[in-house]
């Protein structure tokens, strides 16, 4: 039997800003620059109370909430504290697996630490990030990687919630399915119409049936139920893919995407810079006005050699957006996929949609 903690820092952006200026605290912090096209990055509980979550429009985070306080992202700053609170977690097990700059999975079946138990880690790393950083983390201590995750949802902010192995059954079976990663509306919608509403229907629910209609996923779907996850904490997850995107000012139409489209592959050219590994998959991404995001992709025989090389395929993928040339857009975005070790043998050239 496994123990895994999931660590998941409450309102990490907002509550360093809170932290770091002390007129912040107990007030409505939004962090996202201010203007019709920016969006939330985070909100402070106090936000919250309002209704106002991340990666919403910040114009609607305005109208829910008059008194808010906008501060810009210092992305920089967060890194920062990030580190300081992985080197919390890592005087604890070598095991660590982050998931963002506020989050991060640990496998502690074999502590360095020569505490008791996964529960008094968990306390331990909560009262050191508090006391180093002045800063919160809520936590969830479970047998599987999703259950710990799910844990440390359960008492935030600033609380512990224990699955233990005799209690995963009675915990899952009231919840509703969307708690189970990859369920989002769609997924929901498949298993409403097959009267599946509950972690306990989905568990009754033939597991053949389930793979017939939603094929591997439909399996897992039912290990999950039963709270079966093989998941391990991965330290040294390798880059799988590296993308910017940005917002226009106005809307505009396709062609005159380039300039954005160039300088974004500047950015995602120096990023890559700092990996050994390489992409081979160019992806090209676009919303439009009415918010329908579409994506592009093309693997070139051999991986791009030059910004350069990497904007002619991102521009070249505008080719297949086949919408009507009225078309206006509002994002679009430029990422490298499929990376793999320079030595690697390249994979057949395809292009798809």
């Amino acid at each position: 039997m496994r123990k895994f903690i999931h660590i998941d820092m409450d309102a990490f952006y907002a509550s360093v800003e809170q932290r770091d200026d002390p007129a912040l605290r107990g007030r409505p912090v939004v962090v996202a620059w201010r203007g019709a096209r920016s969006v939330v990055c985070a909100a402070s509980y106090e936000a919250r109370a309002y209704g106002v979550r991340s990666a919403m429009p910040a114009v609607r985070a305005e109208r829910l909430c008059a008194d808010a306080v906008f501060v810009p992202p210092d992305f920089a700053r967060y890194k920062a504290v990030s580190q300081q609170v992985r080197a919390i977690l890592l005087r604890h097990t070598e095991l660590v697996e982050p998931l963002s700059l506020d989050e991060a999975y640990l496998d502690v079946t074999e502590p360095k630490s020569a505490l008791p138990s996964a529960t008094a880690i968990a306390k331990t790393i909560r009262t050191q990030i508090r006391e180093e950083t002045a800063l919160t983390a809520s936590a969830g201590v479970a047998p599987a990687k999703f259950l710990a995750k799910i844990a440390s949802d359960w008492r935030k902010p600033d609380g512990l919630f224990v699955i233990r192995p005799d209690e995963v059954d009675a915990f899952l079976t009231p919840l509703p399915v969307t708690r189970i990663s990859g369920v989002g509306k769609v997924m929901d919608g498949k298993l409403a119409a097959l009267g599946i509403r509950t972690v306990g229907e989905l568990r009754t629910f033939d597991a053949h049936a389930l793979e017939a209609h939603f094929g591997r996923y439909g399996r897992r779907l039912s290990e999950l139920a039963h709270g079966i996850d093989h998941g391990a904490v991965n330290p040294d997850r390798p880059t799988q893919s590296i993308s910017t995107e940005d917002t226009f000012a106005n809307d505009v139409p396709l062609e005159a995407t380039a300039p954005m489209i160039r300088t974004l592959v500047e950015k995602l050219w120096n990023a890559t810079r700092r990996t050994e590994r390489i992409g081979r998959t160019v992806v090209l991404k676009l919303k439009t006005r009415e918010f329908r995001i579409l994506t592009r992709s093309h693997t070139p025989e051999a991986a791009p050699q030059s910004a350069e090389e990497l904007a002619c395929i991102a521009l070249a993928l505008r080719e297949r957006v086949n919408l009507p040339a009225t078309t206006l857009y509002r994002l679009v975005g430029v990422g490298l996929a499929n990376f793999h070790a320079p030595d690697a043998t390249s994979a057949q050239s395809t292009l798809f949609d």
